[in-house]
């Protein structure tokens, strides 16, 4: 049974750095992979395009192929964007069996422990670590323990069990940040190739992001 994968963000905007590493995650584990934008973030400010803003550039962004989608919940559910609650919403959706992976990157998982309602997470899906090639991570603390206990070093056991085990998974590493875009935005320059073209002019044709 296929994976399904979620990776959230604010994606304000999506650039060719989430795309790039969903896009390799779904390759590398061959499973279904969408994109969450949040509504609430609960660890970052709050996004300055207004959610249809960062809808539409998903949707342009993802035009044209069928590995990666958007899922839009998040946005319609008010609160905070607890990960904890999409991934409990999903595991309804999609039953008991099918293996449901968290994607996240490596900084986001050290801090963990600070999510709500973290342990919950694992209980609910697997967590698939995005890391640099060649770059050692340490964990500390209790979740050490939790990441030891569960980690394995291969993608095809995630197919074995639904949720509970951690993966380290090395993708291409891009250093570039939505915050540095919207700076760049705002300073009037165009930061072109680091987005996709189409959103690029979305972004100029509605001014997102000025001053």
């Amino acid at each position: 049974m296929k994976p399904l994968a979620i990776l959230g963000g604010t994606f304000d905007p999506v650039h060719i750095g989430h795309l790039r590493v969903a896009w390799e995650a779904a390759e590398a584990l061959d499973a279904e992979v969408r994109l969450v934008p949040a509504h609430v973030p609960p660890h970052r400010p709050q996004p300055q395009a207004s959610p249809a803003h960062r809808v539409a550039m998903l949707r342009l962004a993802l035009a044209g192929q069928a590995r990666l989608a958007l899922d839009e919940r998040e946005l319609s559910r008010p609160g905070p964007s607890y990960t904890v609650d999409t991934l409990r919403e999903l595991r309804r959706e999609i039953g008991l069996q099918r293996p449901l992976l968290l994607l996240v990157g490596a900084d986001a998982y050290a801090g963990l422990p600070g999510w709500h309602d973290w342990l919950e997470l694992y209980a609910l899906a697997h967590l698939v670590v995005l890391t640099r090639p060649g770059h050692a991570v340490e964990w500390s603390g209790v979740l050490a323990l939790e990441t030891r206990a569960r980690q394995i070093g291969s993608a095809t056991a995630l197919r074995d069990a639904p949720a509970g085990r951690v993966l380290e998974l090395a993708v291409t590493p891009l250093e570039l940040s939505a915050s540095h875009l919207r700076a760049e935005f705002a300073a009037g320059r165009e930061p072109r190739y680091l987005v996709p073209e189409a959103v690029l002019a979305y972004i100029q044709a509605h001014d997102l992001y000025i001053g």
